[in-house]
Parts: C-alpha cells; sequence; structure tokens
C-alpha cells in the first residue's frame, strides 16, 4: 500500500472523481479516498506516479506526494 495527499477533494464527488480517474489511469489498482485527510490509498502494481500525477492534474486535483 502506498499512500498519497492529493489536494483539491472538496466534497464527497470529489472523492469519487478522484477515485474514478485513478482506477482509469491505473488498471488493476485498488483505491481508498480519505477526502477529510486528503489521502488517497493505493494498492496493487507498482504504481508510476507520472501517470497518477497526470491523471489527476487533468481531472483537477493535485498530486502532493506521499505521506
Amino acid at each position: 500500500m502506498t499512500a498519497y495527499r492529493v489536494d483539491g477533494m472538496t466534497c464527497d464527488g470529489c472523492a469519487r472523481a478522484v477515485t474514478r480517474t485513478i482506477e482509469a489511469a491505473l488498471p488493476g489498482i485498488r483505491v481508498r479516498v480519505d477526502r477529510v485527510a486528503c489521502r488517497v490509498e493505493l494498492d496493487g502494481a507498482p504504481v508510476d506516479e507520472g501517470v497518477l500525477r497526470r491523471a489527476l492534474d487533468d481531472a483537477g486535483f493535485s498530486l502532493r506526494g506521499t505521506v
């Protein structure tokens, strides 16, 4: 499991959008989002952080690194 800080999640709809964005960009990855803590936990295959960052940026969110 790897945890990341993701900024820009302000509501449950944002959390769902982040989940869908990550699942589309990184197939086979299990996603858990904690909107209040601005935290995303990813399980599964190794994560390509460049792909993750671009996907989140394109969706209007900001990857701030691991926590």
